[in-house]
């Protein structure tokens, strides 16, 4: 009997793994599916600091653990940041990549915009149905913790970006790189200037798609997954 390939499942900053449980069940009969919560997500103990490196840390220890080799990897925002930072420094363990609405460009102005609205207080009175999802979704921790480790970690990558130019030019693993077009977080820009940077990567551009994973559609994503990774 063939073993089915493995298939890793990463999800965003402030998200969890529950949120990727569509694309698992419309891959999950030609993939053997792996759907984490990272550190601090989906109720998990939260660590001392969020950051890529022990995030990655963390998929590293299970892939180990689960005798994993050249995992595969789908990785949404965040997700797959995490996966290209696995390829170029533990490029042993990973297979191909998909990644989905992942920022790039991470410098001080970014960091300073992309925390901008990761204030407990600010976030209970402008978007009140998200932080109600924040709770349920974090649940025994407390949100307001999970949004403050996370504006932490994109300040530190502000200042020291964890993935360089240089990096991106050293990871030579297959990758599709896939951003919707109606992204107001991810540039059209920041993606193509990654993408000329990996050797032997793709793109793909979703149409009438914005950033929040709930709103790409999974059937076009489970078929995208499906003929990158064959």
């Amino acid at each position: 009997m063939l073993r089915m390939p493995h298939l890793l499942l990463l999800h965003g900053a402030l998200g969890s793994g529950s949120q990727l449980q569509g694309l698992e069940e419309l891959l999950q009969d030609q993939y053997t599916i792996h759907r984490l919560d990272l550190p601090g997500h989906g109720g998990t103990a939260l660590p001392d600091a969020f950051s890529i490196r022990n995030f990655a840390d963390f998929v590293e220890d299970y892939c180990r653990k689960h005798q994993l080799p050249e995992v595969h990897i789908f990785g949404y925002s965040m997700g797959g940041y995490i996966a290209l930072y696995l390829a170029r420094h533990r490029p042993a363990l990973v297979g191909r990549m998909i990644t989905l609405a992942t920022k790039f460009r991470w410098d001080p102005a970014t960091a300073a915009r992309e925390t901008k609205m990761l204030q407990p207080e600010l976030m209970q009175e402008k978007i009140p149905q998200f932080v109600a999802d924040l709770e349920q979704r974090h649940a025994p921790n407390d949100w307001k913790k999970v949004v403050s480790a996370t504006a932490d970690m994109l300040h530190q990558m502000g200042t020291d970006s964890p993935l360089q130019a240089e990096d991106f030019k050293q990871i030579n693993h297959p990758c599709l790189l896939m951003l919707g077009d109606r992204d107001k977080m991810v540039t059209i820009e920041e993606t193509l200037d990654v993408f000329r940077l990996l050797p032997g990567s793709q793109l793909a551009v979703l149409p009438a798609t914005p950033h929040p994973l709930e709103q790409a559609d999974p059937e076009l994503l489970a078929m995208i997954c499906r003929s990158f990774l064959s």
